[in-house]
């Protein structure tokens, strides 16, 4: 993860920009930081944006405490 900005979680990758790539691996990034398969994580908005929107396929509670702890540490 990258940070925070205005409340939502920031994460940066290495990938380009090009044919979804970047997506993929926000994706990616996401699914493994909120220790999910990449299959229940899914771009809701935004694919072709910097500013995207995911849907997580997780218990809420067990989501909300992880990206939680991710926000106080980007801060």
């Amino acid at each position: 993860m990258g940070g925070s900005y205005a409340g939502c979680l920031v994460v940066r990758v290495k990938e380009r920009a090009v044919d979804g790539s970047a997506t993929a691996a926000v994706s990616a990034a996401l699914a493994d930081a909120f220790g999910l398969s990449k299959a229940r994580v899914v771009c809701l908005r935004g694919h072709t944006s910097r500013r995207k929107f995911y849907d997580l396929d997780g218990d809420e509670t067990t989501l909300q405490a992880r990206r939680d702890e991710l926000l106080a540490r980007a801060t």
